[in-house]
C-alpha cells in the first residue's frame, strides 16, 4: 500500500503540471475526450481510460486521477459521452439508441496514442457507476484492447451466460450487429470491483427491474459480489486462473468523490493496475 505522502505534490510541481486537454475525434468532431500526459512519458508508457457515470463528470475523474498518473507515469484518457449522441453508452450503444460508444472509444485510444507518441496495445480501463457498466461490457466485447479493468459501483452487469441475449448475457443480439462475444477471450481479462460500504441504497439511478433483482441482487454490493463469483466460475470452467476480485471501500456511499477521498479508491485502482510492477 502506498503511503499518503507519496502523493503530496509541492506547489511548484502543481504549478508545472499540465492541465487535461480537450480533443475531438478527427472524423467525428462532435465526439470529444480529455487527455492528460504527464512529463517524461515514453513510447511504452501505458494508458488509463476513466469513464464517467450518468452525471457525465469526465473532467472531475481525470483531475482526481492526475496525481496518480504522475506517480505511475501513465497517460489518462476520459471520454466525454454526451447525452444526445451517446444515449446508451452504458450498454455500448444499441441500435436506435445513439452512437456506438465502444467504437468511439477505440478511435479515441488510437488517436490519443498518436498524439502522445505511445503504443497502446492494451489499455487499463476504469469506469464508475454507469461508466462501470460500460467498462466491463467494453472489455467483454473487445478483450484484445484491454489489459485489466476496475469497476466502481456498477448498477448491474452483463453475465458470461451464452444462453441469454446481450446485455443480460453474451449471446449474439441484433441490438449490436456484427459484435460477437467470445468467453474464451474475455475471460482472460482480470477485473477488480469496488463498492462503498454504504452503497446499499436503492436510489433512482439503480436498475430496479424485478428480473435484475432476482438474478443479480438488490444492491450494488450484492450485484458486484455475484458478478465476480460468476466470472470466476466461468473462467475456471475454461481452465483459466484469471483473478476477479471484489472489495468494499470504507466510509463511502455512491459518490465518486467520496470513494476517492474516504474510500481511497484511486490508491486501490492504481495499485491493482500497476503495483505489481514495483514489486519486481
Amino acid at each position: 500500500m502506498l503511503d499518503d505522502t507519496a502523493l503530496k505534490i509541492s506547489d511548484t510541481a502543481d504549478t508545472q503540471r499540465e492541465r487535461p486537454r480537450v480533443h475531438a475525434l478527427m472524423e467525428h468532431p462532435e465526439q470529444r475526450y480529455l487527455l492528460y500526459r504527464p512529463q517524461n512519458v515514453c513510447a511504452d508508457s501505458p494508458m488509463v481510460v476513466t469513464v464517467h457515470g450518468i452525471s457525465r463528470n469526465g473532467r472531475e475523474q481525470i483531475e482526481q486521477f492526475q496525481a496518480w498518473a504522475d506517480r505511475y507515469q501513465v497517460i489518462l484518457l476520459a471520454p466525454l459521452f454526451t447525452k444526445p449522441v451517446f444515449k446508451d453508452y452504458q450498454r455500448l450503444g444499441r441500435v436506435g439508441r445513439g452512437e456506438r460508444a465502444d467504437l468511439a472509444l477505440a478511435q479515441m485510444i488510437s488517436e490519443a496514442a498518436d498524439i502522445t507518441g505511445t503504443e497502446q496495445r492494451r489499455v487499463f480501463l476504469f469506469g464508475y457507476s454507469g461508466g462501470g457498466q460500460f467498462a466491463h461490457r467494453f472489455a467483454m466485447a473487445h478483450p484484445q484492447q484491454v489489459a485489466r479493468i476496475a469497476i466502481g459501483a456498477a448498477g448491474w452487469y452483463t453475465y458470461p451466460d451464452q444462453t441469454r441475449k446481450y446485455p443480460y448475457g453474451v449471446r449474439d443480439s441484433d441490438a449490436l450487429p456484427g459484435l460477437v462475444f467470445d468467453p474464451a477471450e474475455f475471460l482472460q481479462v482480470p477485473a477488480l470491483v469496488l463498492v462503498g460500504e454504504w452503497d446499499a441504497e436503492r436510489d433512482p439511478g439503480l436498475n430496479r427491474a424485478p428480473h435484475i433483482d432476482r438474478r443479480q441482487g438488490t444492491t450494488r454490493i450484492e450485484r458486484g459480489r455475484r458478478w465476480v463469483e460468476a466470472m470466476n466460475k466461468a473462467a475456471s470452467s475454461y481452465g483459466y486462473d484469471t483473478d476477479y476480485c471484489f472489495e468494499i471501500l470504507p466510509s463511502s456511499g455512491h459518490s465518486f468523490l467520496e470513494n476517492m477521498q474516504q474510500g481511497k479508491m484511486g490508491e486501490r485502482i492504481f495499485e491493482y493496475f500497476f503495483g505489481h510492477k514495483e514489486e519486481q
